[in-house]
């Protein structure tokens, strides 16, 4: 397929941060497009006057990831519906807007799509750990027809979405994904990448590797295994750095990862790629047919989640898979990661990736140094030089956000921040440690209520917990992945303090993921005469 058949818009739009000074919009062009956003107000029919900047990141030579901040002259109004359209023009001055582009992606007789902005929150949508080849069907468009609701009838569509990590799986991929992620590579002539410490020395290589379908975890870096209990039951002598069990297809060059994102949020680049060719031997062939399957059913309804993610503001935050499993579980683990040259690239470009494609449309106070760097690494094609960029990422720990809404929504981020144990290189780190949780608390007080958004969940099930204790007694934390609040007693000494402060806010909902299983708690604090109203839902 030649680049001059693709199409300008690839992915996207998404609604990204929106309050009443700007909303941000989330694209992927093959041209440098520059970028207007025409906003409507709908009960006035009148054009909002508006000013706007994009940021342009290119990651191929035919792949501009675009982020469009807009700015209205006067405030957005709250409660308020408004339609807007982005005009793409390229060097030769053509302009299109989004109809002309192809965007089919709206609501019955709508012209255009449409945001709202609602700073009481009262429908708040919240999902995690999508994964592609799920055998089942996609959660994600259930969000499309609650929209599509409001077109129908007097219901209003949610207010936002909360995205609590693992939006992507790093670390799990399968078959025909990877198929579709490596010709997405050429189709877009994603840049090249060169690794250190590794077996494949570049990005090329690792794509006609023969180990690189089904046998990845033979091209990752290795470690001793230090787990007692896992050697006992498992009988492993040497282990993957990387300790997913599903590490076979796990990702490692910068253009994947960020292939896998364009694919994982839009319809379109699949109608360039072709699943049904592949070179593979008969065992992994059939295991290839039966992830096909799953594929396919993931693929048909990404229609319905592009039209839902370009109607409601999106706000996102990593979890371990969005990078790799296990991130930062223990001292030891970050030890082996970021004391090996290859290793550590592997998750510098995850967080790269997530960036570019999660991150960056989250509210951008503390972001303005990334954002800097960003434009300066991705400001050509040529051979991709991102180890400064990396090194910020890696070192970078203000991920965490809050929204000024009613109630107030904190986002926390729980895995660049650990509280490491001293005592032992393989006991569980802390989510968050001492100076963050002190944060965290001063951002709360005197607030009525509060939306917590926690990946993993802070009052978990007992049994699991008591189960990951024992190995954890054992140094096997890395084999049942004992992450959790209570993992660690100082964070879990602190954050149970803090739900006991008088100055706490009287209610709370947390939102969680990560542990691949549902259930909701209502809690009431014990040997405190008025306990907090704490709501959880762990929805994964």
């Amino acid at each position: 397929m030649q680049s001059k058949s693709l199409p300008t818009l690839i992915a996207g739009p998404i609604v990204r941060h929106l309050d009443k000074s700007n909303v941000t919009f989330w694209l992927v062009t093959t041209h440098n497009c520059a970028i207007e956003c025409n906003i409507t107000d709908t009960q006035s029919d009148q054009a909002i006057q508006s000013t706007s900047k994009t940021s342009s990141w290119q990651v191929g030579t035919n792949a501009f990831i675009k982020l469009v901040n807009v700015k209205p002259e006067q405030s957005f109004e709250n409660d308020c519906l408004y339609e807007y359209d982005l005009t793409l023009s390229d060097d030769n001055k053509d302009s299109r807007d989004l109809a002309a582009l192809g965007f089919k992606a709206i609501y019955n007789t709508a012209k255009r799509p449409s945001f709202r902005l609602q700073q009481t929150l009262t429908q708040v949508i919240h999902g995690s750990c999508r994964k592609a080849h799920f055998q089942g069907d996609d959660a994600l468009p259930q969000l499309d027809k609650l929209i599509e609701a409001e077109f129908n009838s007097d219901q209003q569509r949610p207010d936002l979405a909360l995205f609590t990590g693992d939006q992507v799986y790093i670390d799990d991929v399968a078959g025909p994904m990877l198929n579709a992620v490596h010709q997405v590579i050429e189709l877009l002539g994603m840049r090249g990448e060169t690794f250190e410490g590794a077996r494949i020395s570049d990005l090329g290589e690792l794509i006609k590797h023969p180990d690189g379908y089904y046998r990845r975890e033979s091209l990752l870096p290795e470690v001793e295994a230090n787990e007692n209990l896992a050697e006992a039951f498992f009988k492993a002598k040497r282990k993957p750095v990387f300790t997913s069990v599903n590490a076979q297809n796990h990702l490692i060059a910068l253009s994947e990862m960020l292939a896998l994102y364009f694919l994982s949020w839009s319809p379109t680049l699949w109608e360039y790629v072709d699943l049904d060719t592949h070179s593979l031997n008969q065992d992994d062939t059939q295991r290839y047919q039966e992830e096909l399957e799953w594929i396919n059913n993931f693929k048909k309804d990404l229609p319905a989640v592009q039209r839902a993610m370009a109607h409601v503001p999106i706000y996102m935050i990593f979890d371990d898979h969005d990078v790799t499993d296990d991130w930062n579980l223990t001292r030891g683990w970050e030890e082996h990661i970021y004391g090996h040259p290859f290793s550590n690239r592997i998750i510098g470009n995850a967080l790269c990736a997530y960036f570019l494609c999660q991150g960056s449309g989250n509210p951008p106070a503390k972001l303005t140094e990334l954002f800097k760097q960003a434009d300066h690494t991705f400001s050509s094609d040529a051979q991709l030089d991102h180890e400064a960029f990396l090194k910020a990422l890696l070192e970078f720990s203000e991920w965490h956000y809050e929204l000024d809404t009613t109630p107030a929504v904190h986002v926390l981020d729980t895995r660049t921040q650990r509280w490491r144990s001293e005592s032992s290189l393989n006991k569980p780190s802390g989510l968050m440690d001492w100076e963050a949780l002190c944060e965290l608390q001063s951002s709360l007080i005197g607030k009525e209520a509060v939306i917590m958004v926690s990946a993993a969940p802070v009052y978990g099930v007992k049994f699991i917990e008591a189960v990951q204790r024992v190995f954890t007694m054992f140094g096997g934390a890395l084999t049942v992945d004992a992450e959790n609040w209570m993992a660690h007693r100082g964070t879990a000494s602190v954050m149970l303090n803090i739900f006991r402060h008088i100055k706490t806010p009287p209610n709370f909902v947390i939102l969680s993921g990560d542990v691949h299983y549902s259930f909701v708690y209502d809690i009431k604090l014990r040997f405190r005469r008025n306990s907090p109203h704490i709501t959880q839902f762990t929805s994964s």
